[in-house]
């Protein structure tokens, strides 16, 4: 019986080890093993998948705030970043196949931008954290959040690559308005020119056009629509 105890829990922190390796680092070898037993003897999984492991592990983070980890403050907001790589990895998601400009995006006049409705792709994930996860590791382990969020866009490109790009709040803004496609792009610049106090509605559309045409060559933006 050890011998299958031994070899389940072998497996399921392996494939943890490389799912949060930041984490992990973090931490001394005897501690980082008594996490995962702990999740093992006290987290109900609800997935027999290997590849769900990883979400599993998320919740019962969430769920049991574990002792193990209350020098890390950053601890929750670390995992949820280390596992959205997995979790875009293995997306069943594809580029929608419809949707004008797709093949050149620069081929699109800011006309065209300005009148039509962007195409968010559906392998993005816009994320705010507390702490700059995409910075911490064993060399730099905050106690408390800066003032402002981490903006973050993690997303897979055409190339089949996971893919993480530092953002700002408006940025994340602008294309959870566009991905809502209730507006086109020049009510959205002006809907956010409004959000942010601006006297001038227009003000955002120069450095708007620019941000857009930037997410195009990034695969996050893979068309438009009327």
């Amino acid at each position: 019986l050890k011998i299958y105890r031994d070899l389940i829990f072998n497996n399921i922190e392996s494939f943890l080890s490389s799912g949060f390796p930041i984490l992990k680092s973090l931490m001394p070898e005897g501690q980082w093993q008594a996490l995962v037993r702990d999740f093992i003897v006290k987290h109900q999984s609800h997935s027999p998948y290997f590849l769900e492991i990883s979400q599993e592990f998320l919740t019962y983070l969430s769920d049991q705030a574990p002792p193990q980890l209350a020098q890390w403050p950053f601890a929750l907001e670390l995992a949820h970043y280390e596992w959205v790589e997995l979790a875009l990895d293995v997306s069943t998601e594809v580029f929608p196949a419809v949707g004008v400009g797709q093949a050149d995006p620069q081929a699109l006049s800011d006309e065209d931008l300005l009148n039509g409705r962007p195409l968010i792709s559906p392998l993005l994930w816009r994320l705010s954290y507390q702490y700059p996860v995409h910075r911490i590791g064993p060399d730099y382990q905050p106690q408390t959040p800066p003032n402002q969020p981490t903006c973050l866009l993690v997303y897979r490109d055409r190339e089949e690559q996971v893919r993480f790009l530092e953002s700002n709040a408006v940025t994340l803004r602008l294309l959870q308005l566009l991905e809502d496609g209730a507006l086109n792009t020049s009510e959205v610049f002006g809907q956010v020119a409004r959000e942010l106090g601006y006297e001038d509605e227009t003000r955002l559309i120069e450095p708007g056009l620019g941000i857009l045409r930037e997410l195009f060559s990034l695969s996050i933006l893979c068309g438009t629509r009327s």
